[in-house]
């Protein structure tokens, strides 16, 4: 059996993974927004607008790492 953590540690890391877990799924929740979304302005031939779209994704994954790379607090 793995060592018990001090008192109230299990908990705060329970917590923590927990909000980590609930803001990755709303950002791929995000994501498979914007991909039904830039299905939408295809379809109505609207390329250019589509184009912008993704752009603007790729930015928001781009600035939001650390959803997929933990970062260390101070």
């Amino acid at each position: 059996m793995p060592p018990t953590p001090p008192s109230g540690a299990p908990d705060t890391e329970a917590a923590r993974l927990l909000r980590e877990l609930e803001a990755a799924e709303a950002y791929e929740q995000k994501l498979r927004q914007v991909i039904v979304s830039v299905k939408n302005e295809l379809a109505a031939g609207h390329t250019e607008r589509a184009l912008s779209m993704l752009n603007e994704a790729l930015n928001d994954i781009d600035s939001a790492t650390d959803v997929v790379v933990p970062h260390k607090d101070g």
